[in-house]
């Protein structure tokens, strides 16, 4: 039988009784039908799950209770930030969900010379809430218990003055790259990946990356749609140097 895994926003420890919020509780309600004395499974992104079960089921609001906290270890063992240019749409949706079930660590949106999305700051908050979301549902799916970090949408240029040397390779998913998954070599520091929006990378933006550090990777002879780059190449180094 399939475990039903919901996110839950706040500590939680054994013993605990809690209503579920208004989104999860309508989800559980109407959507799973379940009922009091169901058993569920709660996560909070802190590496464990938390076995509970349904203690009541209102109009409103579903109240669980946890019986138990259990350690998981299914995070990849290579630490992978995608800086991806934000796409439109869907597209920067199905970015987030599928990196997070690849076992992303981290994901930067980012604004690039030749991005077509504009975020004005109220419009920028609600996009980091709804990716933020995204992710947290595929990690419900996927089993994870440790939610990728998002970070707000920033441009490229700031997001790369603020790196720290912390001895991540730096890769940029390029057609002119040289370099191939297979031959790299990652430290305990892990990887970032810089992938291009749907017009890629301009040449101010590579400029900037390469006076930064990153290295061109390509990955084979066929171009990719923004929403493919990313997650084919996260794919690749996973199965080459992760846990795929």
């Amino acid at each position: 039988m399939r475990t039903i895994r919901i996110h839950i926003d706040q500590p939680l420890h054994v013993g605990a009784e809690l209503p579920l919020s208004t989104q999860a509780s309508e989800h559980v309600a109407r959507v799973l039908r379940l009922s009091a004395g169901d058993a569920i499974t709660l996560f909070n992104g802190d590496g464990s799950d938390y076995p509970a079960s349904i203690q009541s089921v209102g109009k409103r609001e579903v109240v669980v209770q946890v019986h138990a906290a259990q350690a998981l270890d299914n995070e990849s063992p290579l630490s992978l930030t995608l800086a991806q240019g934000v796409a439109r749409g869907e597209k920067m949706d199905l970015i987030v969900q599928k990196a997070t079930e690849l076992g992303v660590t981290r994901i930067v949106p980012l604004l690039t010379e030749r991005s077509e999305v504009k975020l004005d700051p109220a419009r920028a908050e609600k996009r980091l809430a709804h990716w933020r979301a995204v992710a947290a549902s595929a990690c419900e799916q996927s089993g994870r218990a440790r939610l990728p970090e998002i970070t707000p949408a920033q441009p490229l240029e700031a997001w790369l003055r603020a790196l720290s040397d912390d001895g991540a390779l730096r890769l940029a998913l390029l057609p002119e790259g040289t370099l191939q998954a297979r031959a790299l070599h990652f430290q305990n520091a892990g990887g970032m990946l810089v992938v291009g929006p749907e017009g890629g990378l301009g040449d101010r933006d590579v400029a900037a990356l390469t006076n930064h550090g990153f290295q061109g990777l390509r990955l084979g002879p066929r171009s990719l749609r923004t929403e493919t780059a990313g997650l084919a190449a996260l794919a690749a180094l996973q199965a080459l140097h992760g846990d795929l």
